[in-house]
């Protein structure tokens, strides 16, 4: 049995989740149970194209919030929060502390985004 290494461990979007999956489909000609529902999953709720996804994610970056992560934007991009309190919602999970005006600041970025 091979023994397997991580590499590197690297937070994605639903999006880019979504991109990958469909290069494993077309690779190997079918998915895997897990991998299927995970598809069915990606259709449902994942809104964003890959591309549409990265480009908001470097929109957030270039904003520079003080303490906010790469794991906080990808979990903010596939949630699209509209307002100041829905982005408070979604970094409520994590140990983070986001002044009034950044909140506001990424979710401007956000509803700017959608349209």
């Amino acid at each position: 049995m091979t023994r397997q290494e991580i590499l590197e461990e690297k937070p994605i979007t639903m999006a880019e989740l979504k991109s990958e999956l469909s290069k494993i489909k077309k690779r190997d000609g079918e998915l895997n149970f897990r991998a299927e529902k995970t598809e069915e999953y990606l259709d449902m709720f994942a809104t964003l194209k890959k591309k549409e996804s990265e480009e908001l994610f470097k929109k957030i970056e270039g904003l520079e919030v003080p303490r906010l992560k790469p794991e906080h934007i990808v979990k903010l991009i596939d949630i699209l929060p509209d307002t100041p309190e829905e982005v408070k919602i979604v970094l409520q999970g994590y140990t983070i502390t986001v002044s009034k005006d950044n909140l506001k600041r990424i979710a401007d970025a956000i509803r700017e985004h959608k349209k």
